[in-house]
């Protein structure tokens, strides 16, 4: 069963959209043949705020996600070393170099964003990242 760990931005699109890029991103959160990576840095991405704010559905659908993530990544130092490496190598933004960092450390199949193309995170060669 392939690996996959989803950008913030695909659990905010499925969490809260109709549009095309939402109904895709549930469909891929929604895909019993693939197995979930999650870090502390993905649950601290995107459940604060929802639960700050009251969106209640939305932290249940957080929630459920992060339930179902079988395989996690540890916050330890040398994520964060890989983290900073990877930053400086490909012009990553912190949240995203944490992102792949954690990513690689379980060595996934799959990272899956929403990001632009034209995005630093598509320079990283480390592990395959796609377009949503």
């Amino acid at each position: 069963m392939p690996l996959v760990y989803v950008d913030a931005n695909v659990l905010i699109l499925a969490a809260g959209g109709v549009q095309p890029a939402a109904r895709r991103a549930f469909s891929l959160l929604d895909n019993a043949s693939l197995e979930f990576a999650a870090s502390d840095f993905l649950r601290l991405e995107v459940l604060p705020k929802a639960v700050f704010h009251r969106r209640s559905m939305e932290a249940a659908f957080y929630r459920r996600f992060f339930e179902r993530a079988s395989v996690w990544a540890m916050m330890e130092p040398r994520l964060g070393r890989t983290a900073l490496d990877l930053g400086q190598r490909f012009g990553l933004a912190a949240m995203d170099a944490l992102h792949v960092a954690a990513a690689m450390s379980v060595r996934v199949d799959l990272f899956v964003t929403n990001e632009k193309p034209s995005k630093p995170i598509y320079r990283v060669t480390a592990i395959p990242v796609v377009k949503l």
